[in-house]
């Protein structure tokens, strides 16, 4: 394991209380990771500075297909996409978002078993938020001066809602709460 993946498992180690949820991120944020090498987060990191389009604007974006219960920014099998995942109806889907236009690109119903266990989680946790994982990325940029913001995460910490804001600087990962209540 590098450096940079003690420290970003320190990062989510200090930033989130419980087993359970330190589970969620950490299965969550694994797809930072392309097939459990570095390649794909240095990819990551590389194709973050030339990237136009926000998280903000992915999660945007995704209202469109229902209520975004997490995005992020990741490497899937060499590809650069950001991926919000959505909750309608009962349902969930996967919003891949076009780089250059901000706009949907492609919906992908959630099916497999432990990706709706995570989908669940998440929509569990908006369901008490009184703001949206955008508003919610918003009031934490103040935090992360000058990083790009690639991933949020909502889970329940002591009962109440938090968003975990992941920010990218330089190759430095930080994660920083934000209360969704």
């Amino acid at each position: 394991m590098t450096r940079r993946n003690l420290a970003i498992a320190a990062a989510v180690s200090l930033a989130v209380v419980g087993l359970a949820a330190l589970g969620g991120l950490a299965g969550h944020f694994a797809v930072l990771r392309d097939d459990d090498d570095d390649e794909g987060q240095e990819a990551l990191t590389k194709v973050m500075r030339f990237t136009k389009v926000s998280l903000q604007q992915g999660l945007a974006a995704g209202e469109q297909e229902g209520q975004p219960i997490a995005g992020k920014f990741e490497v899937d099998k060499g590809k650069f996409q950001l991926s919000v995942y959505t909750a309608k109806d009962g349902k969930f889907s996967e919003v891949l978002v076009d780089l250059a236009s901000g706009k949907v690109a492609k919906v992908e119903p959630i099916t497999k078993a432990d990706a709706l266990a995570i989908a669940e989680s998440h929509s569990a946790a908006m369901a008490s938020a009184r703001i949206s994982l955008k508003e919610a990325v918003d009031g934490a940029i103040g935090e992360a001066a000058g990083a790009r913001v690639i991933g949020v995460i909502p889970n329940l910490k002591e009962g109440r809602p938090v968003a975990s804001v992941v920010f990218l600087q330089g190759d430095r990962f930080t994660i920083v709460q934000q209360p969704l209540d």
